[in-house]
């Protein structure tokens, strides 16, 4: 099956869930990008649910298609800024490392806005739905909002990590408190603590709140970077840190921080 195939043959799958097919006159365009958008919005918007093996494989195999296409990067291929932290800007979903962070809400199930710009969709994404559906069983046992702070894991599913650690980081409201600045902290630490648990070698982590959360980036990166070098001194066999940074003025941030860069 091309690409192509795939993409029409997934794109139909999830207009027919639910009568969808029946209710609405979409086509599926020719374009590659514009299949390419719908496809990612049909999968953003579906709530977790079984799904047949057959989507699965073929999802899968678009998924790895589009991922040989953008290109993994391995942790050797990253500049080491300090020892046991390296930082990089790009794409989180193209590292081959143990762990990537991801940047979540209390619901811990993905973003549900088709083919929105937060992390926590680009994630999903490119994972597949195989992830919203472990982090469904996940909050299904749990039976209560995901805390402030703490940290799960999960696969990776068809990303080139072998984990996902999620974590909810606080939401400013106005000027930083206290607060604010511990949970910040913690999600920090508690990411590092559950690699640890699982014997990662390496976790790369994404700018934790600085996004649709509103913590102001210089000082987001001055915690990150004060809890992680504070963890890799207390543990020596802790896992090797990415600092993964998307935009350029995070980049400058963290470059002015890790002065070795």
């Amino acid at each position: 099956m091309t690409q192509t195939g795939r993409r029409i043959f997934l794109i139909g799958y999830l207009l027919r869930e639910g009568d969808r097919l029946k209710k609405t006159e979409l086509q599926i365009p020719a374009g590659d990008a514009e299949q390419r958008h719908l496809l990612r919005s049909l999968m953003n918007i579906r709530p977790a649910g079984p799904v047949s093996e057959e989507f699965l494989a073929v999802q899968d195999a678009c998924l790895q298609q589009e991922l040989a296409e953008k290109g993994v990067v391995s942790l050797q291929d990253l500049p080491r800024a300090e020892p046991g932290i390296r930082l990089w800007q790009g794409d989180i979903t193209r590292l081959s490392v143990d762990g990537i962070v991801n940047a979540a809400n209390s619901a811990l199930l993905g973003c549900f806005v088709p083919c929105h710009g937060c992390i926590d969709n680009a994630i999903h994404s490119a994972a597949g739905v195989q992830l919203r559906l472990e982090c469904s069983r996940i909050m299904e046992r749990q039976n209560m909002p995901e805390p402030t702070g703490g940290a799960k894991v999960t696969g990776a599913y068809n990303l080139p990590c072998r984990y996902v650690l999620h974590t909810v980081g606080p939401i400013v409201y106005g000027a930083v408190t206290e607060k604010d600045r511990m949970l910040l902290a913690q999600c920090y630490h508690s990411c590092l603590e559950l690699a640890a648990a699982y014997q990662m070698k390496s976790i790369a982590f994404c700018c934790i709140s600085t996004g649709e959360f509103h913590f102001p980036g210089k000082e987001a990166a001055a915690i990150a970077i004060e809890t992680v070098r504070s963890f890799l001194k207390e543990n020596p066999n802790s896992p090797e840190v990415v600092f993964n940074v998307f935009k350029d003025s995070d980049y400058e941030i963290y470059r002015q921080q890790l002065k070795s860069v």
